[in-house]
């Protein structure tokens, strides 16, 4: 009787653990399945978007605005080191990476119509409080967002992601400034070396510690893209609709003094393109900004990105609930 009874129990033990450990596998899986990495495409105002998404869908939201000349791609490992916590999304701008590049004719290449574009995106997306992660053209994308929703901006991530004429590197007068006062034949062709290959690896490689680190896959992508045909055209409109933007600096200053959303400020201090006088500039408006300066350049991910992403998670824990 005794030795029956010992039998059933240790029968029912080991279903009770087997049971157990299947339960906590499921839980994993799940929770792996939460944060994994989905690519998509949905049409917004007719153009075909693509986007990366990862984490709970009721999770806090960040939104990656990516720069020039990359896409979505930047935050391909950036985004998994935060899905576990945080709904992450990373569109693509229409020109950029996989969304549709119709020709300036179709599709008027300015920072406001990208900025509408990706507001259409999260409206459909039904994302209504978010924090945004800003890198050199995400700046503009994503303070014409802040300063239309206010109220939607629950923190911003500035990368590289200039606000400041402190910011603007002598490379802006040396290729933008005079392309800006007469986009001549002349001028033109001097702004047109940015679309080549060797600046595009300037931008990965220049003020790096150590370049051998960055994967030809980043830069390569990037141009692939610029190569494709019309390309040119899409990048020298927005090139040329860029000095539109250090006008709205003061508007951009005043929504941060008047709103005090909570600021991450980390900046390669190398960029050859977004000075480091650009990252101290912030904390005139928001003198609660976190500051940190790292031994990197402009596409920092690519160096410092597990570095970046410990900041940001401890960020958000403290400033987003």
């Amino acid at each position: 009787m005794i030795r029956r009874w010992l039998q059933t129990a240790v029968l029912s033990m080991g279903l009770a653990v087997t049971a157990g450990a299947a339960s906590s596998q499921t839980k994993d899986v799940t929770m792996a399945d939460a944060s994994r990495v989905t690519y998509h495409t949905t049409q917004v105002d007719g153009l075909k978007i693509f986007y990366r998404e990862a984490g709970p869908r009721d999770a806090p939201a960040v939104v990656l605005l990516h720069g020039f000349p990359s896409s979505s791609h930047m935050f391909r490992e950036l985004i998994p080191r935060l899905s576990d916590k945080y709904h992450v999304v990373a569109p693509d701008y229409p020109g950029f990476g996989y969304s549709d590049a119709p020709s300036p004719e179709r599709y008027a290449y300015t920072f406001d119509h990208l900025a509408d574009t990706v507001d259409h995106f999260l409206d459909q997306k039904g994302i209504t409080k978010y924090s945004i992660y800003i890198q050199d053209y995400g700046s503009p994308v994503g303070f014409r967002l802040a300063t239309r929703h206010p109220e939607r901006i629950q923190a911003i991530i500035t990368q590289n992601g200039n606000a400041y004429e402190e910011g603007l590197s002598p490379f802006w007068a040396e290729f933008l400034y005079p392309y800006w006062k007469d986009p001549d034949p002349t001028n033109e062709a001097k702004v047109r070396q940015l679309l080549t290959l060797d600046a595009t690896k300037l931008q990965y490689l220049q003020g790096f510690r150590t370049p051998e680190h960055i994967s030809p896959d980043s830069y390569l992508f990037d141009q692939a893209a610029l190569e494709r045909p019309g390309e040119d055209k899409i990048q020298l409109a927005l090139f040329y609709d860029y000095r539109n933007n250090p006008p709205l600096y003061p508007a951009w200053h005043k929504y941060l003094r008047e709103n005090k959303p909570a600021v991450l400020v980390v900046w390669g201090k190398n960029d050859p393109v977004f000075a480091q006088a650009g990252a101290e500039a912030f904390l005139k408006d928001t003198p609660s900004a976190e500051l940190h300066l790292l031994d990197t350049g402009h596409f920092a991910l690519e160096e410092d990105g597990a570095e970046i992403a410990q900041l940001i998670r401890a960020f958000l824990a403290k400033n987003v609930h």
